[in-house]
C-alpha cells in the first residue's frame, strides 16, 4: 500500500473509519491509536506491521507535541548507568543502535561529543569522566552497535580540542575527553517517517482529528476541520497522548517536566565540529549541550524544571532558563554568548511517571522509564520514557494490546524494519542527490527534487536551505495541511523568526498548488 499522507488520503482513511471501511454501520479496527507522537506512531507501525488493522489519530499534526522539541539526541544513556538504572541504560544503548543501523540511518548520523577540561573539571572529575565514557564504550558493544557507527571514546589534547570546538575557551584548558553518540537531523522527521510507514501497511492516519471520549471498546472523535463526529469501535485503544494522557484517562498520574533549548547560529560559537559538554555547577552528571545542526544551527539544553498546573499545548521557553543556558554554556567559551545571539527557543514538556513519593524533589531526580498502564474501562496508556527508546515502548504497548484482548497478530518485526526512505549506508550514498536531502528524506530524495520539474526556481532555498520543492512533497506526501505543518514540523524554519517569515510564502505556496489539483501525479 502507498506509503503517501495527503489531504485526499486522509479524507478517504476518515470515511473508512465512519462506515468500517466495507459499508459496515460504524468503524472498526483492531488497534486504535490516540497521539501521533514519535511513541503513538510507533505502535501503529508495530501493530500494522504485525498485520492488524490499526487506526492513528491525533488533534494536531503529526509531531505536534512534544516530540519535536527533543534535543534530537539519540542517546546511549550513560547518564542512567551513573544513577543505578543499569536497564533503562542498556535498553537506551540497544534502541539507539537499532535506530542508528537498521531504523532509519538516512535521519540518524554519528555526533562527536567533548567535554572540554577547565578548572570546573578537576583532575578526580576527569578520570571519572574518561571511565565513564570507557564505560559508554561497553555499553555500545554489548548493545551490538559497531564502531562504524559509533566509534571509541578517548582522550583529546588541548589543540585537538579547539579545532573541534573553535569557540572554547583556551585559557585553563588541559584538554577534553572525546565520546560519540547519535544525533537525529530532525525528531519530527522521523515521526513523519514512522507514520508513513505505518500508513504502507494499511494504518489509516488522521491528523486534526481529536478524541472526545476514550472507552475499552472504541472512542468517539471529532474531525476538527468539518466538525464531523465520529463513533469508532476498537478491540484494543492505545492512549499514547504523552503529557496530555491524562486529560483521556484521568487516573494516569504524571510529573511533567520543562526541557528548554536556545536556538544559536553557528558562527556564534566558532562554527562547532562537535557539540560541546558544560558541566551544570552543583550537580553530577547533569550537563548543558551545544549541538551542531546539519543546517548550520546550534541548540543548546536543556532545563529540567517541574510544571505544575494546565499545560499548554505549545510550550514557552521562560527568560530564567534561556538565562540560565547562556551563563552555563559561557563558563566554558572564550567570549561570552549574549542574549543577542539567541536566535530562537522552543521547551518541551516530558511525560514523566510519578515515583510516588510525592511532588517534592527535582523532576531531574525522576527516572526515565516507561510503563503501559490498564485503566479500569481497559484502555491501555503508554507513558514515560524518552524518544530513544520509542521502538520498545511501542512493542510493550502493543504486546499488551494483543494479550488483553486475544488479537491475532504475528511477532514483532520493527527491530529489523527500516521507515521510509531508509536504506544501509552504501546505498545512501549511491543516491544521486544533494546531502543535505539525502540527510532529510533518503532514497526519495530524488523524487522531492522531481516536485521541481517545470519549476527549477523550487530548487532554490528560500530560507535556512530549505527549497520551494521539499514545502511540495511535504504537502504531497507527509500529510501537511497548513502551511504551520510545513514550517513548523516538516521543515523546522519556524525555530527562528526570521526564517519563517522568510518561507512563509512559499508554504502558503505549497498549499495552494496541492489545493488546485495540481500535485495529481503520485509515486
Amino acid at each position: 500500500m502507498s506509503t503517501v499522507l495527503d489531504a485526499a488520503r486522509r479524507e478517504a482513511d476518515i470515511d473508512a473509519l465512519a462506515d468500517g471501511g466495507d459499508g459496515a454501520a460504524g468503524g472498526a479496527v483492531d488497534v486504535l491509536v490516540v497521539g501521533a507522537g514519535v511513541t503513538g506512531a510507533g505502535v501503529a507501525l508495530d501493530a500494522a506491521s504485525r498485520g492488524l488493522k490499526v487506526a492513528l489519530v491525533e488533534r494536531g499534526d503529526l509531531a505536534h507535541g512534544t516530540s519535536r522539541w527533543s534535543s534530537k539526541l539519540v542517546h546511549g544513556g550513560l547518564r542512567y548507568l551513573a544513577k543505578g538504572q543499569v536497564g533503562v541504560a542498556m535498553e537506551s544503548a540497544r534502541e539507539r543502535g537499532i535506530l542508528l543501523e537498521t531504523t532509519a540511518p538516512h535521519l540518524v548520523r554519528t555526533l562527536p561529543m567533548v567535554l572540554p577540561l577547565h578548572e570546573a573539571v578537576g583532575a578526580a572529575n576527569a578520570v571519572a569522566a574518561r571511565a565513564g565514557m570507557a564505560v559508554g564504550d561497553v555499553l555500545r558493544v554489548a548493545a551490538g552497535t559497531g564502531r562504524r557507527a559509533l566509534p571509541r571514546s578517548r582522550r583529546l589534547t588541548a589543540e585537538q580540542t579547539v579545532r573541534l570546538l573553535p569557540g572554547v575557551r583556551a585559557e585553563g584548558l588541559r584538554g577534553g575527553v572525546l565520546s560519540f553518540d547519535g544525533q537525529l537531523t530532525d525528531d519530527a522527521r522521523l515521526v513523519v517517517a514512522l507514520a508513513r510507514t505505518a500508513a504502507g501497511f494499511g494504518a489509516r492516519v488522521v491528523t486534526r482529528c481529536a478524541a472526545e471520549r476514550l472507552g475499552g471498546d472504541g472512542a468517539v472523535l471529532r474531525d476538527l476541520r468539518s466538525g464531523r463526529r465520529i463513533e469508532v469501535r476498537a478491540r484494543a485503544v492505545v492512549n499514547a497522548a504523552g503529557v496530555y494522557a491524562g486529560e483521556l484517562v484521568p487516573d494516569v498520574r504524571l510529573r511533567p517536566s520543562r526541557g528548554t533549548h536556545i536556538v544559536l547560529r553557528a558562527e556564534a560559537l566558532g562554527r562547532p565540529k562537535a557539540a560541546l559538554m558544560v558541566p551544570v555547577p552543583g550537580t553530577a552528571n547533569r550537563f548543558v549541550f551545544a549541538l551542531p545542526q546539519v543546517d548550520g544551527r546550534v541548540f543548546a539544553g536543556l532545563t529540567d524544571e517541574p510544571v505544575d498546573g494546565p499545560l499548554p499545548e505549545v510550550p514557552e521557553a521562560p527568560e530564567e532558563d534561556v538565562a540560565f543556558l547562556l551563563e552555563v554554556l559561557n563558563r566554558a567559551l572564550g567570549t561570552a554568548l549574549e542574549r543577542s545571539d539567541v536566535a530562537g527557543a522552543y521547551a518541551g514538556l516530558r511525560p514523566l511517571l510519578e515515583d510516588g513519593g510525592g511532588r517534592g524533589g527535582p523532576s531531574a531526580d525522576l527516572s526515565r522509564r516507561h510503563a503501559v498502564l490498564r485503566s479500569g474501562e481497559g484502555v491501555l496508556t503508554v507513558v514515560g520514557g524518552k524518544l530513544t527508546t520509542y521502538r520498545r515502548m511501542a512493542e510493550e504497548a502493543v504486546d499488551a494490546a494483543v494479550e488483553s484482548v486475544g488479537l491475532r497478530a504475528g511477532a514483532c518485526r520493527t527491530r529489523a524494519l527500516p521507515v521510509v526512505g531508509a536504506a544501509p549506508w552504501e546505498e545512501l550514498d549511491a543516491v544521486e542527490a544533494p546531502r543535505r536531502l539525502i540527510a532529510r528524506y533518503g532514497t526519495e530524495a530524488p523524487e522531492v527534487m522531481a516536485m521541481a520539474e517545470g519549476d527549477p526556481e523550487l530548487l532554490r532555498p528560500v530560507a535556512a536551505g530549505v527549497t520551494g520543492a521539499e514545502m511540495r512533497f511535504a504537502v504531497k506526501a507527509e500529510g501537511a495541511l497548513e502551511a504551520e505543518d510545513i514550517l513548523d514540523r516538516r521543515t523546522r524554519l519556524g525555530l527562528v523568526a526570521e526564517d519563517r517569515e522568510a518561507g512563509r510564502q512559499a508554504a502558503e505556496d505549497a498549499i495552494k498548488w496541492a489545493r488546485s489539483g495540481a500535485s495529481g501525479r503520485r509515486f
